[in-house]
């Protein structure tokens, strides 16, 4: 059985608000209160404490965090740690990364599909970067430390991007953190805590109902002459932070334990909706495509036939199939180009304007007016940019009802749009070259959002 993991993810714009320290520690916590729960963490930032605190001397590593974001599966990037805690090796190349990263919801996405059991803790850089930004959204607890009024002014950040993706704010909890003890107020607010969850939840921020309080001894386990990161449990054990961690994490537990769907679950379940959503669609735009080239009608199909070169579609979906390669360009070099059909495929005109066509995308409207009927003809870059736009007048014989062969652009019309001869700006037929060997492939999901965003911009370029 699959599992799905609970994240946990700390963050704060501010830095040295102690959010390290938190999310290292509270993976200890949770794995010495509960010995049978798998714990998991890796970081975002680039110090590498992470891998300092749990790493075992003389251990082989294999793949780092990095390679987590390059779809290498998560639980094979687990590596057992110090203190019984799981931990995915940090990296120095993430800031190459973040260009690679589109949009918000990428590491939900392969948190679902990692495989790695129980909690998952992730550690993140100080601020709102593109990693941080997924590491909130995956998580089903974001725990924001803060220690002042500043740190507590950055917090607005964090919940305005929420808002913004209309995301719930519960998965959000504030917890004063590196609260020093000594500091007193006079009135109701009488110390830095206090004050803190005051100032919170008149924001309508939640709050954690412990803190963690400012310690020397705990300060001194990650800077000392053995260079090395020590933990509170083992290293602070009669400190006021010991009990506040323990606090903290029975807190943790307790919410960990009550949910039943995590994110990642309910993400995955989305997930196999959608990849399902997208297999009927691709199928449906599979089985509508005519069987018959338009041009000559000839059998045709978009399955690995080296033949077919251009898809075609009229833009409200009534019509679309492929054209083979030498009916299309016999259309372009006759009906449009107006040169000579049997021009051989070794001049250089014609190489020139073979490999323009491929590198093209094509519209065609009837038009009706007091001219009669005439076809708008369009040709644009795969961008979108327009770089063509004449109009040529809708005959079905060239040179009058005598000749005998029929004009191939009205055969192309006709078999598109019928009776239909004064459409509007928004119904045009598009050409668009498609790769020979798996022509197929651009009616697939990710392929056919390219299509749908060039017929939008072909009619704003329309209406403009």
């Amino acid at each position: 059985m699959q599992s799905y993991p609970y994240i946990i993810t700390v963050s704060s714009e501010k830095g040295g608000v102690g959010k390290t320290t938190l999310a290292t520690n509270l993976a200890i916590y949770l794995k010495a209160l509960d010995d049978d729960l798998p714990v998991t963490i890796f970081s975002f930032d680039n110090h590498f404490t992470v891998d300092r605190m749990f790493e075992i001397k003389g251990q082989r590593t294999t793949g780092t965090v990095a390679d987590f974001l390059m779809e290498t599966p998560g639980r094979d990037l687990v590596h057992t740690g110090q203190y019984g805690v799981g931990y995915i090796p940090s990296s120095a190349s993430l800031t190459d990364l973040k260009g690679s990263i589109k949009g918000p919801m990428v590491l939900a996405r392969l948190l679902a599909l990692s495989r790695i059991p129980g909690i998952i803790v992730i550690d993140t850089r100080p601020d709102l970067d593109i990693l941080t930004q997924n590491a909130l959204f995956a998580a089903d607890r974001a725990i924001i430390p803060v220690k002042d009024m500043p740190s507590l002014e950055n917090c607005r950040n964090i919940f305005a991007l929420f808002d913004q993706r209309g995301l719930d704010r519960k998965s959000l909890s504030l917890i004063p953190c590196l609260v020093d003890e000594r500091i007193k107020f006079d009135g109701p607010f009488a110390d830095q805590k206090t004050l803190l969850k005051a100032y919170a939840l008149n924001r309508g921020y939640r709050c954690f109902d412990t803190y963690i309080s400012k310690s020397p001894k705990v300060e001194s386990l990650n800077t000392n002459p053995d260079g090395k990161i020590y933990p509170i449990l083992t290293h602070a054990k009669w400190t006021e932070v010991h009990g506040q961690f323990a606090q903290l994490t029975q807190t943790i537990l307790s919410e960990y334990r009550a949910t039943t769907e995590t994110r990642a679950l309910l993400f995955h379940q989305w997930l196999r909706t959608e990849e399902e959503r997208k297999k009927e669609a691709y199928f449906a735009r599979l089985s509508g495509l005519k069987s018959q080239c338009l041009l000559c009608g000839r059998p045709v199909s978009g399955d690995e036939s080296e033949q077919v070169s251009f898809y075609f579609e009229v833009s409200d979906g009534s019509v679309a199939g492929f054209f083979e390669e030498e009916c299309f360009f016999s259309l372009l070099i006759s009906s449009i180009y107006n040169l000579d059909i049997d021009l051989s495929e070794s001049d250089p005109t014609y190489l020139i304007m073979r490999d323009a066509a491929r590198e093209s995308v094509f519209t065609f409207r009837p038009v009706t007016n007091g001219n009669g009927a005439t076809v708008e003809f369009n040709r644009f870059g795969l961008d979108g940019v327009h770089q063509l736009r004449k109009s040529y007048p809708l005959r079905e014989f060239n040179g009058g009802i005598l000749q005998k062969e029929r004009s191939r652009l009205f055969t192309l019309i006709s078999e598109t749009f019928g009776e239909r001869l004064n459409v509007s700006a928004d119904t045009f037929l598009l050409v668009h070259p498609v790769l020979r060997e798996k022509p197929e492939s651009i009616l697939r999901e990710e392929n056919y959002r390219g299509i749908t965003r060039l017929k939008q911009r072909i009619v704003q370029h329309s209406a403009a």
